[in-house]
């Protein structure tokens, strides 16, 4: 799962969101110096993060790249599920996707002194380029998985992976609404538990 997704996940409190937003570049027991609130939006993207390396449809979508793409494949899903949840936005929220990223947007600037330095070193592109919104189209996939490549020296070769999400995209869709719904119970009940 990637930033719309995790974002998501996390269910209405704004702070499990910035917790499950800034999550990744929160190293071991480092999550212990933010609220409780927050640090359960790490907790829980650690969680998503275990839950869904090995789920078993997951897995299925890899293997159509693991050939050309070896350990980035799992990345490449990450964001090919980001584009099916942000097509298929309607089917998950009553609430429209721009409004909801504009909102998500709205909340890290005003809790923009409770981000990492991670965190705040990406908003300003990820606001301005508006990657949330871009994973609706197969151009915005293919151009934050060159923006990813060029990132890794283009040694991933991710700026080619929306050649498969184009070939397979049916199988793909099929997978991530499957998937979907059982991150979905996964999240609500881990949710709780936190």
């Amino acid at each position: 799962m990637n930033f719309l997704a995790h974002i998501y996940l996390s269910g209405n409190d704004e702070f499990v969101k910035i917790g499950n937003f800034m999550a990744d570049g929160i190293r071991g027991k480092q999550f212990e110096k933010y609220s409780p609130e927050i640090q359960k939006g790490i907790l829980l993207h650690r969680a998503i993060d275990t839950y869904t390396d090995a789920h078993p449809i997951f897995r299925e979508s890899t293997k159509r790249l693991h050939e050309r793409y070896h350990h980035y494949a799992g990345v490449i899903v990450d964001i090919f599920y980001d584009h099916f949840l942000a097509k298929n936005w309607s089917n998950y929220s009553d609430e429209n996707l721009e409004k909801y990223i504009s909102r998500f947007y709205q909340s890290m600037h005003t809790h923009y002194n409770l981000l990492s330095e991670r965190a705040q070193n990406i908003l300003p592109y990820m606001e301005k380029q508006n990657w949330l919104l871009s994973y609706q189209s197969i151009d915005g996939i293919h151009e934050i998985l060159s923006r990813m490549d060029r990132r890794t020296d283009n040694k991933s070769n991710m700026r080619f992976a929306s050649e498969e999400l184009q070939e397979y995209y049916e199988e793909f869709e099929t997978e991530f609404s499957s998937f979907f719904e059982d991150i979905k119970s996964f999240c609500a009940s881990k949710l709780n538990s936190l």
